[in-house]
């Protein structure tokens, strides 16, 4: 049976005892819910023996003011109500927990930096939705994974406040040395033995382990460029000799921090382009063997991930990729939320927005760009595929619980579309604009999976 939306009214001191819950006779009729036996309240981790009465001609929810305390509900709190009768559960939520990197409570207008827009707009989005939500970060932690101090968006304002270990967990980190602490790590593993919550977007990829997940793949292979973890000298020679351009990437990088171009020139020196903040520096070497021992020295300290050269399609002159916001939805699956064009900027060979890049609609760059005109036109459902496939791809073939993911794609001139990226942390500025009032549906499919995920 569905879930209902319903509001919950919470009770001055006295009128009702903490071991009882009042639900409306139609919610009682309806899901046939005794009044006769103890059931069990349920909300995240928190779980509470209650006795039902009911309340004639209505279906709303009244609790005393301390059982509301316990579970970390606020008045006037919209909530979806679930009737589990196999286990003899009334349960309210779903309850979603946001992992964060880090929050400043010395600002309670932006206690989350850059991030606080984002979070607005999904609690504003969970209120619509029955959902309730929270945000914490690592430091909110404690020895009891039974219980979390979180952040929630009530009546306009940021309050913290204790709460239950959520059905439902997203990982917002966006540092791989957070999210490698034992607490973290452990507090993950218990979260999901003890109280079956779910927890997506579990960890960062590197692009090794993606691109040699998807090698296994058959039918994927036609999206992947050569890649290989580098491994020297004689990786770089036999790759230079196969490809005019080849990239290396930094195997745990991102926003293009990093990446080397190499092609080798005319005059038979190699050319080393390297994507900087301010722009592209830019070397020149009479040899490969000079290049290489110019760059060994990062090599001790970073891995990296050589790659294929591709002749992508480009606009002005300015080298063109896109990025796929996949999604799972309301039913689990995967399905695909947005398609971008990023165009580099002046001085740059890579398209990240923080390397001065602009974005464009699929369809714009596309007309725009240097594909040949026949291609023009297939070039956005064959994005949408690959993407698809790719996310699929990634989930299926890597032992951890992801449930949205930014791909970098890209169409070289002939339309054939190749994987540059896949991205488990998404930027949530990356897509579309925020700010105008209205729910983005990359944050509303956030919702539609949380609900998917806890049976409501």
């Amino acid at each position: 049976m569905p879930s209902k939306k319903i509001k919950i009214q919470i009770m001055g001191p006295g009128l009702l005892e903490d071991d009882t819950l009042a639900l409306g006779d139609m919610l009682i009729k309806q899901w046939k819910i005794p009044t006769d036996l103890p059931l069990f309240l349920a909300f995240g981790s928190f779980r509470h023996s209650v006795k039902v009465i009911p309340l004639i001609r209505s279906d709303g929810v009244r609790m005393s003011a301390g059982l509301a305390r316990k579970m970390g509900i606020q008045p006037r709190s919209p909530l979806r109500l679930i009737y589990r009768p196999h286990s003899s559960t009334i349960q309210f939520g779903p309850l979603l927990g946001v992992l964060l990197s880090q929050d400043d409570a010395e600002n309670p207008e932006r206690p989350f930096g850059k991030m606080t827009s984002f979070c607005r707009e999904l609690a504003n989005a969970c209120s619509r939705q029955g959902v309730f939500v929270y945000f914490f970060t690592p430091e909110h932690i404690g020895k009891d994974s039974e219980q979390v101090s979180g952040w929630v968006f009530h009546k306009d304002e940021w309050k913290k406040t204790p709460l239950p270990a959520a059905d439902v967990f997203y990982n917002r980190l966006t540092s791989r040395k957070l999210e490698n602490k034992p607490s973290v790590q452990h507090f993950m593993k218990e979260v999901k033995s003890r109280y079956g919550s779910h927890f997506f977007n579990e960890k960062y990829l590197d692009k090794t382990e993606v691109f040699d997940a998807l090698a296994k793949d058959g039918p994927l292979l036609r999206y992947l460029p050569e890649s290989h973890l580098f491994r020297g000298y004689a990786m770089l020679k036999t790759m230079c000799a196969k490809y005019p351009i080849i990239f290396l990437k930094p195997v745990k990088g991102s926003l293009g921090k990093g990446i080397i171009r190499i092609s080798k020139l005319e005059s038979g020196a190699y050319q080393a382009l390297t994507a900087q903040v301010g722009g592209t520096r830019r070397h020149t070497y009479p040899s490969l063997a000079k290049l290489f021992s110019a760059l060994s020295g990062r090599m001790k300290t970073t891995r990296y991930q050589i790659q294929q050269g591709l002749h992508l399609i480009e606009i002005d002159h300015r080298p063109v990729d896109f990025r796929a916001l996949v999604q799972k939805n309301l039913s689990g699956k995967w399905s695909t939320t947005s398609i971008v064009a990023r165009i580099a900027g002046n001085q740059h060979f890579v398209s990240n927005l923080a390397r001065g890049g602009t974005l464009s609609t699929v369809k714009d760059a596309s007309t725009r760009s240097s594909l040949l005109p026949g291609m023009k036109s297939k070039v956005g459902a064959r994005l949408k595929k690959a993407a698809l496939d790719i996310a699929q791809g990634v989930d299926a073939n890597l032992p951890a619980h992801f449930g949205e993911f930014g791909i970098d794609l890209a169409v070289d001139t002939n339309g054939r579309v190749w994987l540059l990226e896949v991205n488990s942390k998404p930027s949530k500025n990356d897509n579309t604009p925020m700010g105008t009032g209205k729910i983005r549906p990359s944050v509303k499919r956030i919702i539609e999976y949380t609900r998917y995920l806890s049976g409501f």
